[in-house]
Order: structure tokens, then sequence, then C-alpha cells
């Protein structure tokens, strides 16, 4: 596993804003004509948008060729978001355990909280990700 260029400080926040499109629904989901979705943000849009709050806080910490990833996901999503409306979502460093970076998640729109949990993140070598994925494709 790759190691970190540096500390990152607990209790460091980091913050990605979202404007919710027809695209990040869960109707888009719906694959055939007996699934039938809301047209509301789907949970993994907003889970994605918590990973990507806590990576923008790891990203400097990244040495040449490597890249944080996603290892566990703990979340709850409790309220539902319109199309068009906008999505705060916020990684806060809880700590390190071995080569995991803990982070508690949330995520909120104008109306309050929508969604709240525990991720973690792993360095990783950008390269050493892909030929592992194409070796599992071989078997």
């Amino acid at each position: 596993m790759a190691e970190p260029i540096g500390e990152l400080e607990v209790g460091s926040i980091g913050e990605v804003a979202i404007t919710v499109d027809p695209t990040m629904t869960a109707a888009v989901f719906a694959q055939g004509e007996d699934e039938s979705f809301p047209d509301v943000l789907a949970t993994p849009f907003m889970i994605g948008a918590m990973e990507r709050a806590c990576a923008s806080l790891m990203a400097p910490l990244c040495a040449l060729g490597t890249l944080s990833v996603g290892a566990k996901v703990e979340v709850a999503h409790f309220a539902p978001t319109p199309v068009g409306a906008m999505v705060r979502a916020f990684g806060k460093f809880a700590g390190r355990e071995g080569a995991l970076f803990w982070f508690d998640v949330w995520a909120e729109d104008e109306g309050g909280k929508i969604g709240k949990g525990r991720h973690a993140r792993a360095f990783a070598e950008a390269d050493a990700i892909v030929a592992k994925a194409e070796e599992r494709m071989k078997k």
C-alpha cells in the first residue's frame, strides 16, 4: 500500500458542492419495465460526493503515481433532494487505523441534513489498481 507524503490533521474538513441534475436521480437506475424509482438524488451520487469531499483532503498527500481510493462506506440516506437543488457534502478526518483514513461524512441540501455516516480511504498506486482489475478479469 502506498504511503502519504505528509500528515492529515484530525478535524480537517473537505467539502464538495453538486447541483442535482436528471442524470443523478434514482430514476436512472431503473432497468426493466417493472422497476420504478423517484426523480430525486440517488444514494450512490450522494455517497460519491461524500467520497470526493474526503478525497479532496487526501489529494495533497498523494505521492507521484498514487491516489486515494474508497475502502469502506457506512452511510444512511434519510431525506430526498429534488432535481435542481444544491447539495453540499462534507468529510471530516477522524483518524487513521493502519492504512485506513477514517472520515465522518454528511450531506445537506437547502432543507437540512440528508445523509450521514463514515467513510474510509487508503492510498494506492494508480497503475497497481488498474493492473489488479485487469488481472481479475482474466480468471
